[in-house]
């Protein structure tokens, strides 16, 4: 009796999927640097203590107290291999005076496992000052665009706490398909989390690329920089 062939899709693209560099990933509005030290204290003001705890509620710690605290904890993170953690860091032409060319927030590429082409997004946290703002936007298409353009990659995952519907709102409108929850998943300070899982693959990404990119364009926005399509709405023209 011959060798019965698995069902299911074949595996195409490339065969040799690497771990992503831990490199700067640059754009127009924002660029990702690699989380070092020397961004501790810009990191600390707008993330930092508890006037910033809002930001942690569904993260699985809570804020740095003081800079001390955060200087221990960006150095950890900065030598982390996986998470691999970027500050997020806007010019001067998109941010005001007192914010340009400073990290205003935090993303990482995490759960990454090259042999069966997929990671995730996540440790996204965004201080007030690039929260709903076009460099927020490009940062998670550029960190998108190299998985899937650069490297090879052909699933990037989200997953959220199921109670935050800030998170779950995003995901979709960034063009993640929802995947389910799965329940009673993780304990996080001290109470069960059910995730939600989201994902986009290499078959959804020609059409997202593309809506990013269209809502990216000067030209999508006034001269008050307001957008004149949704994200949603430039994905859906892109189909």
């Amino acid at each position: 009796m011959g060798l019965i062939e698995p069902p299911g899709q074949p595996v195409t693209g490339r065969d040799d999927v690497p771990f992503p560099p831990h490199s700067p990933i640059p754009g127009t509005y924002t660029s990702l640097q690699p989380l070092s030290l020397s961004h501790s204290s810009s990191l600390f003001n707008h993330l930092g203590s508890d006037a910033n705890a809002r930001l942690w509620t569904y993260l699985s710690r809570h804020p740095p107290a003081d800079q001390a605290s955060c200087d221990t904890l960006i150095a950890a993170w900065s030598a982390s291999r996986d998470p691999q953690y970027y500050a997020v860091v806007v010019p001067e032409s998109e941010s005001d005076h007192e914010t340009a060319g400073t990290p205003l927030g935090i993303m990482a590429l995490l759960n990454i496992v090259p042999e069966h082409r997929r990671l995730e997004i996540g440790w996204v946290i965004l201080g007030a000052a690039l929260q709903r703002t076009r460099p927020a936007t490009e940062a998670f298409y550029l960190l998108l665009r190299r998985s899937f353009d650069e490297l090879g990659y052909q699933r990037v995952e989200w997953k959220a706490n199921a109670l935050n519907a800030a998170s779950l709102t995003a995901a979709e409108r960034l063009g993640f398909v929802s995947e389910g929850t799965f329940r009673k998943h993780i304990i996080c300070k001290g109470k069960w989390r059910d995730t939600a899982w989201f994902s986009v693959t290499d078959d959804d990404w020609p059409i997202v690329k593309m809506g990013f990119e269209a809502w990216l364009d000067p030209g999508n926005f006034d001269e008050a920089g307001r957008q004149k399509r949704g994200l949603r709405e430039c994905r859906e023209a892109c189909k």
